[in-house]
């Protein structure tokens, strides 16, 4: 960029009547995200779901969720605005007609040309169109305007930036509603003995998700729960001399089916998990264990699950396969049929140098032949060209996965649990985490998680275990 360019971004500059000429244009371009989607609804008070329940929008002709039809027209306001004529510019009229859909990712070129000048009014006729990226006119339609008669020149405004939390409590709401209907299920809460664990199985107890029965020394538990200013009352107690033996007899009770879930307390997850995969715990199956953060973020249009971030250190493809499967039963549990599955990788062409590339095409082709069920994989995919379908188009990238993935399967552990957090702490996202592959499921949360987090978790909890009376893994 040049310091022309630069200044010229910094300023917003007019052209009076007399400046103008017929066939005079300009221009701006624009990607419209999620979040444009929602604030203009936020703004505007429409909330028809075509444009802000991705649920509805999916079973509507246009399949998705798609932008309101006056949002490129108050883009052409802004270009009227900002560029031609600008600054002191009157509205007096504009017709607009709508050929197209507009969808999250879509770029956007609005433009205004000048078509007639009447000097002894100073009135402005254009006309106006919006394309996007495949050239092809969405909304078109004229404007009527006042030019301005004097000159105005002004650096640009820095407006401060805009944050719509569209998760958080709300989605946490839904989920409980969601899962209202079913009965609370037996879980063993492995040593909660610290009052943030402890609380976190009281606080599921309370909202209809879990009994708990608290595994762990008796002395320790009850002085987390006064430290905590909880009570202990009608909660079922299994005591144990220490952690080790909390996480081998939570595993006894499961066995013996006296528990539907276990629930990290306070212990380390590898002695948890240790006595999980033992070969003597009776909980392993057939499928290698995995761990599956469910993540909500206003930036993406629906839920999606990244995995593995928690168990796995450095998969080889017989374990990728495996966390592939386990991350799709539970995209099914949750309410999506057939999940997009996106194998990511640094890059999104197959390298020899580069094993996950390699890895990702391994499995891809595994689901062609049937190994692999019940969603769509595509990989490898870099993770923009995942999540953004402007990315994935960029790159030329035709897929049914690409921009829209529900399942993110990272590399190895490493990347897997960088991404989710980055998710988490940047992009002010929902989290809940739950670990599939044994008999029952487990409820790995972190100490840092919010009470939010640890009351999701038991909620897919909960739907896995009703789930697994009837269709065990």
């Amino acid at each position: 960029m040049t310091t022309a360019d630069a200044h010229t971004l910094r300023i917003l500059r007019n052209r009076t009547f007399d400046e103008l000429a017929v066939g005079d244009t300009a221009a701006i371009e624009r990607t419209l995200s999620v979040q444009d989607i929602q604030l203009f609804a936020l703004l505007s008070g429409d909330l028809n779901p075509t444009h802000v329940d991705p649920d509805f929008a999916a079973s509507t002709p246009d399949s998705g969720v798609i932008a309101h039809g006056m949002w490129g027209g108050a883009l052409i306001s802004a270009v009227l605005g900002t560029r031609l004529p600008g600054p002191g510019t009157v509205y007096l009229g504009q017709t607009l007609r709508f050929h197209a859909p507009i969808r999250p990712g879509d770029r956007l070129r609005i433009q205004v040309e000048v078509t007639a000048l009447e000097p002894a009014s100073r009135r402005v006729t254009l006309a106006c169109r919006c394309l996007n990226h495949d050239g092809a006119v969405v909304i078109d339609g004229e404007a009527q305007v006042l030019a301005p008669d004097r000159r105005i020149e002004r650096p640009r405004t820095a407006l401060p930036g805009i944050r719509l939390d569209a998760t958080g409590n709300d989605g946490l709401q839904r989920l409980l509603a969601h899962v209202a209907p079913l009965e609370p299920v037996r879980v063993a809460v492995v040593h909660p003995c610290d009052a943030l664990s402890l609380a976190g199985a009281l606080d599921a107890r309370e909202a209809g998700l879990i009994v708990p029965v608290l595994v762990g020394p008796r002395a320790r538990i009850e002085a987390a729960a006064a430290e905590a200013g909880v009570s202990l009352d009608g909660v079922a107690i299994e005591d144990v001399a220490h952690s080790h033996a909390a996480a081998t007899r939570a595993v006894e009770l499961a066995r013996a089916g006296e528990v539907e879930a276990l629930m990290k307390g306070s212990l380390h997850t590898d002695e948890l998990m240790s006595a999980v995969v033992s070969s003597a715990s009776g909980l392993r199956t057939k499928r290698r264990v995995s761990h599956c953060f469910v993540l909500q973020t206003p930036h993406y249009p629906r839920p999606f699950i990244v995995t593995d971030a928690a168990i796995n250190l450095a998969p080889d493809l017989a374990q990728k396969a495996d966390i592939v499967r386990n991350a799709i039963d539970l995209a099914h549990v949750i309410g999506v049929d057939a999940p997009k599955v996106a194998i990511l990788a640094a890059v999104e062409t197959v390298t020899p140098s580069m094993p996950a590339t390699l890895d990702a095409a391994a499995l891809c082709k595994m689901a062609d032949r049937g190994q692999i069920t019940g969603g769509v994989l595509d990989g490898p995919l870099a993770f923009d060209n995942a999540v953004s379908p402007a990315a994935a188009r960029t790159k030329g990238i035709e897929s049914d996965v690409a921009g829209q993935a529900d399942i993110l399967v990272v590399p190895d552990l490493e990347s897997g649990n960088m991404l989710a957090k980055q998710v988490m702490f940047m992009g002010d996202a929902a989290s809940a985490g739950i670990v599939l592959g044994a008999r029952v499921p487990i409820v790995l949360t972190s100490r840092a998680d919010a009470r939010e987090s640890r009351l999701a978790s038991c909620a897919i909890a909960l739907m896995l275990a009703h789930r697994y009376r009837t269709d065990p893994p």
